[in-house]
């Protein structure tokens, strides 16, 4: 039987966008002057004590609108993207039930997915054997197995998280066939709103956010998560900055070996994200906060209208 959509006065805006864009701060202007509440969509963000490295906002920077699925989760625990899904969901309903307006805001594809259109993987039970096989393969050489089982799961996928990697191959391995593409089928009556740079623009964003993150303390808070426990194994999983700052602190890397290889690997990492959005058809592309504001106004009035889910 089919889901029943969650009836809504209220509209769930989705804000989205590559890393470095201004999401947050679009979010946090337009959620302050529409009473509304923001749930990240970001998998790194959800953990506790990724702060520095994940650009987690800051009590300062919320201006007292309230976010949730922020620090929700410890480190030592394998968080999965149906967890999110049902934890976001709630959020929605809780906000819509105290008439305000939910922001499903951040950049992770498969958590946007999740909540927007369902879980995007079938539900497969882990493979132990398997997993164990695996996990003595480097990331790359998961890389080239999954790029020969499933070429379009390879082009969003981090080909340097092995968790990931491992747990698409062990899908793909149960079901025999590559992971299927979900039917657009929303939940929600979502206005989904993008923001768009042009390539060289974001280049010098994610430049001037890394030094910025560099002088704020982002190598120590990675040295902190070693002294509490945390493996050089799991930031590697984390990738990014995680996984570069620990190979730095290993000595694996100078520190400008590991700024230039970072830079680079946030880069394209932004281009996977832009591939990953492509596949949203409705998607309103925004220049700034005015054109956002004029979008959300329009469409609660098409909602005020008559029109509802």
């Amino acid at each position: 039987m089919a889901e029943k959509r969650i009836p809504q006065k209220i509209p769930l805006v989705v804000i989205l966008g590559p890393t470095a864009s201004g999401k947050s701060d679009l979010a946090v202007s337009l959620a302050k002057a529409l009473n509304g509440e923001i749930i990240s969509a970001d998998s790194r963000q959800i953990y506790k004590d990724l702060d520095i490295g994940t650009g987690k906002i800051t009590k300062r920077e919320m201006k007292g609108v309230p976010h949730h699925l922020l620090d929700a989760v410890s480190l030592k625990r394998n968080f999965s993207v149906a967890e999110y899904e049902k934890r976001a969901r709630k959020k929605i309903e809780a906000i819509i039930k105290k008439k305000k307006m939910p922001f499903l805001v951040g950049g992770s594809g498969m958590y946007i997915d999740a909540v927007l259109y369902g879980a995007p993987y079938p539900e497969v039970p882990p493979n132990a054997a398997l997993r164990t096989h695996l996990e003595k393969k480097f990331a790359e050489e998961l890389f080239s197995v999954l790029e020969k089982k499933d070429p379009r799961r390879a082009r969003t996928i981090d080909r340097h998280n092995k968790r990931r990697l491992i747990r698409a191959i062990e899908i793909i391995t149960t079901t025999k066939r590559p992971i299927p593409e979900l039917k657009k089928v929303p939940r929600y009556n979502a206005l989904m709103l993008g923001i768009k740079k042009s390539e060289q623009e974001l280049k010098k964003r994610i430049e001037a956010r890394l030094t910025a993150r560099l002088a704020h303390g982002m190598v120590k808070e990675v040295r902190t998560l070693l002294q509490k426990g945390v493996s050089h194994a799991r930031l590697t999983e984390l990738g990014l900055e995680y996984r570069f700052l620990s190979k730095y602190t290993q000595g694996l890397l100078t520190r400008d070996e590991m700024k230039e290889q970072l830079s680079r690997a946030i880069n394209q990492y932004a281009k996977r994200q832009m591939t990953w959005f492509r596949q949203y058809p409705a998607i309103a592309w925004v220049k700034n906060r005015n054109d956002a504001m004029k979008k959300i106004k329009a469409f609660i009035t098409i909602q005020a209208g008559g029109k509802s889910s």
